[in-house]
Parts: C-alpha cells; structure tokens; sequence
C-alpha cells in the first residue's frame, strides 16, 4: 500500500457529537455511493478522483506524529474519534487495520479511550489490543439488506459480518454503538426500521441521521424522517440504550 507524509494528525472536530479526531489514511476502499462526504470534500479540495479515492494511503509518519501530538491532549480529550473521513477497519484492508491497532494502543496509553466507527469488521486482535475501559466501537448499519450494501457500500464487509463481529466486542464487554446515517428515504429502499433496531437491540448507543449530500425526491420526507427519529427514540427508551438524534433531522424541509 502506497503511503503520505502529513504534519498534523489529531485535530478538534465540529462533528456534533466528537471530540477530537484523527484520519491516518486518506481514503477508503469501500467506495461508498451514497455519496460520501469525506470524498466528495476531498474531490472538491483535493481534486481527487474516486478510482484515487478508493486506493487508500496510509500516513506513514502516523505513530510519529501521534508521540509529538498526544502529549498535548493528556487530561484533556474526552476521546479520540476514529474516523470521520476514512475507515480504520477497512474490509480485506490488512495494513490499515495493522495501523489502527497500533494508533489505539498509543493513545490508549495516554489515558485517552478511542471511539471508533467501521463498514468493515472488528478482529479478535482489536478486542486483544483495546485497553482503555470507555474505548467504543462502533458500525454503520442503515439497512439489513445485502442488496442495498453491494449498491451503496460496494466494498464494505457483508452485514452479518458487521453485525457479529460488534456482537463479539460487545461480549467480551466493550462499549458498542451503530450510527444509523445516512438513512435512505423509500424511494431508495423500502424497509422496516424496526428489524434493523431489533438487530442492534444489544449495543450502548445508537446515532441516527438522514440521507445527506444528494437532492432527496421523496415527497414526504419531513414526515418520514420525523417518524423514523420518533421510532429510533421510543426503541432507545425501551431498551435502554443512549440515542441521538441528529440536528439534521429538524432541518429537513
């Protein structure tokens, strides 16, 4: 796998519900369709094609930067995020997933828990690596259908994949999460939100959003994203499990 040089790793997101984060590869093989947003800022900044996009590059001066820059966040990260513009357990992506570990092991030493979020699948050699009791980890799941995936997420690991291997870190007793975003409308896919909810019914935490960075033709889609909310809300109280709702959803017209 070819590499970068960056000179600044960790930064202070503006993702409502982050802290500070890190994208040690730029890229992502998975070649999500929805589309993604971290390509297309990359296509509109970078010039970036998406043939490019999804060949990663891992930083090689990761680990490097990491020792010069996490001293600095000592007593005053809540957590790192891992990642919000590329995967750090990319699919049939070894060198990545080989980084990732080693990144949460460093940061993890500090004192820091990693919050993470994945279309690929979690090993039992993350579950040996994590070492931080408030380290999460987490998968995005917005449909149960393997049709829609190979669509949307031509690249990203199968759902059943996903959905066992967040069941494995959830009982070896880790905090486990699913970010339900972007949602599709049902013009996209006609589903049931509620057998995607009892599928996660185990995790921690749930983070729903609507479909982004694409005119949405469904006519009612104020209405559907309002209901969908109202579901994902009423399942989190019932089964005690934290949600958030994104403020997206009270801007959809």
């Amino acid at each position: 796998m070819e590499g970068v040089i960056r000179k600044q790793l960790l930064y202070k997101t503006g993702v409502e519900y982050g802290d500070y984060a890190l994208n040690h590869v730029l890229g992502c093989s998975h070649g999500c369709r929805y589309p993604c947003y971290a390509f297309l800022m990359n296509k509109r900044f970078r010039n970036i094609t998406y043939e490019n996009w999804t060949k990663p590059r891992i930083v090689e001066n990761t680990i490097e930067l990491l020792e010069k820059e996490l001293p600095r966040l000592k007593g005053k990260a809540r957590y790192i995020n891992m990642c919000f513009a590329t995967d750090p357990f990319m699919y049939n992506q070894p060198e990545v997933v080989k980084l990732s570990c080693d990144v949460i092991v460093l940061i993890n030493s500090y004192g820091i828990p990693v919050r993470t979020l994945t279309k690929g699948v979690y090993t039992q050699d993350v579950a040996k690596i994590s070492n931080h009791p408030e380290n999460s980890f987490g998968i995005t799941l917005v449909s149960l259908s393997e049709q829609f995936r190979q669509k949307y997420e031509p690249n990203a690991a199968p759902i059943n994949e996903r959905l066992k291997s967040l069941f494995a870190m959830h009982m070896c007793g880790f905090c486990t999460w699913v970010s339900i975003e972007p949602y599709p409308t049902p013009d996209i896919i006609e589903q049931d939100i509620e057998k995607l909810l009892e599928s996660i019914s185990f995790v921690d935490r749930i983070v729903f959003g609507r479909w982004n960075y694409r005119k949405l033709n469904y006519p009612e889609q104020k209405k559907f994203y309002h209901e969908m909310a109202s579901k994902v809300a009423e399942f989190g109280e019932k089964k005690g499990i934290e949600v958030m709702i994104k403020k997206e959803i009270e801007d959809v017209k």
